[in-house]
């Protein structure tokens, strides 16, 4: 009886080939299988001569020409038979949504699939729903375990609240899917928890010497929400206007697209290992029609979105007073400069850094909001001010 027979699972080699490559993605793809080298088509077992060589080879593919990297889906090992020596790959069933080799890419030309005993191109509707499944799949944010027991969502509440909605102590968590099967919270919700263990960091350079930094702010570490509105807060804060008040209507000319950035941040939060999902479609798009597709610079690891500022405006920014200041007194800028590195100062503390009285700031929180320059969110306890200007 024929011992090696080929199936939807078993793949025979009589010698290493660079096809084996092909072979591996197309196991990862499907339903995982096995690779024999030494072994012809018909099940004779003809033993492998080079055995380093062809470790060598195949570590290799494990390793550079397979994208995602799968060296937690495939091992190799020695099997001895009829006095001949067989090498088995073994490669279980891809862990991420799709594989293909490396220098393709992800198109039809070689990602594929087992199907019966040969390896299949994907169509490229295939390819699209595969690759689009990287970024929603909600069910691992509902099934993976928090990396923190004890969570509260007070955060949460105040912005539900905000939108006029009521958030019942006893039944909300239930209701948003906060907690896997197993009872624990989930990734969900430690994302939307007051505290958890992600950063988002906002960082200003000198020029663009990235070991030059010049200020830096943390906006992590919270409810992935309040950390996005803040960031938000503080893009509007940077975003310099000039005003041509020679024409009629007055020409305003910002230092960068409000929308296309805020797009880039919502991207670099949706795209992420957490998968939040969103299923518009509309940031890529939104920044390539502004500034072109040559503001995105793609690497295996992560995606650059380098969005330049308005020329004439970063000119007259250098060399007058334009933008946020204009019109606030030296406090008033003062608390401004401190409500952007953190919304969350109160009165006191404010005055302390300030070095004025707890009333000055008082004052000034009154001046800036008949200015709008600055807005109330939550309650008078619990809230915060933020720089809306």
């Amino acid at each position: 009886m024929q011992k090696y027979v080929e199936s939807e699972t078993l793949e025979l080699k009589e010698k290493y080939t660079d096809v084996i490559c092909k072979e591996i993605v197309s196991f990862l793809n499907t339903s995982g299988g096995t690779i024999v080298i030494g072994v012809k088509d018909d099940g004779t077992i003809v033993g492998v001569d080079k055995i380093d060589e062809t470790f060598r080879k195949i570590s290799d593919i494990i390793a550079t020409q397979i994208e995602p990297n799968p060296q937690d889906e495939v091992s190799s090992e020695i099997r001895f038979e009829d006095g001949k020596t067989l090498i088995i790959v073994n490669v279980s069933r891809g862990i991420k949504h799709i594989y293909c080799q490396k220098k393709y890419g992800f198109s039809s030309v070689d990602c594929t699939i087992r199907v019966g005993t040969t390896c299949r191109e994907m169509t490229p509707e295939q390819i699209r729903i595969r690759y689009e499944g990287k970024f929603i799949d909600s069910e691992y944010m509902l099934k993976k375990r928090a990396s923190q027991l004890d969570l509260a969502f007070k955060e949460l509440k105040i912005y539900y609240s905000e939108k006029e909605y009521h958030l019942d102590d006893k039944t909300f968590e239930a209701n948003l899917n906060l907690r896997n099967q197993n009872g624990d919270y989930n990734l969900l919700a430690e994302l939307l928890a007051d505290r958890n263990n992600i950063p988002l960091i906002f960082v200003k350079f000198r020029g663009k010497d990235k070991s030059a930094i010049s200020e830096r702010s943390d906006y992590g570490y919270r409810c992935i929400i309040t950390s996005y509105d803040k960031i938000k807060n503080r893009l509007q804060s940077e975003n310099t206007c000039i005003s041509d008040t020679t024409i009629r209507p007055r020409k305003d000319t910002y230092l960068f697209d409000y929308d296309c950035v805020n797009e880039a941040v919502l991207n670099a939060l949706v795209h992420n290992e957490w998968t939040i999902t969103e299923h518009t479609g509309h940031g890529v798009p939104t920044i390539v029609k502004k500034y072109g597709g040559e503001v995105f610079e793609i690497e295996d690891n992560y995606i650059r979105c380098t969005i330049p500022f308005d020329e004439e405006v970063l000119e007259k920014k250098k060399n007058e007073n334009v933008g946020l200041n204009v019109g606030l007194n030296k406090t008033e800028k003062k608390v401004i400069s401190l409500l952007i590195e953190d919304s969350e100062y109160t009165s006191d503390e404010l005055a302390a850094k300030i070095g004025v009285t707890k009333r000055t700031i008082e004052r000034a929180y009154i001046s800036l909001q008949k200015k709008k320059v600055i807005e109330r969110i939550g309650s008078k306890r619990d809230g915060s001010w933020i720089v809306i200007k």
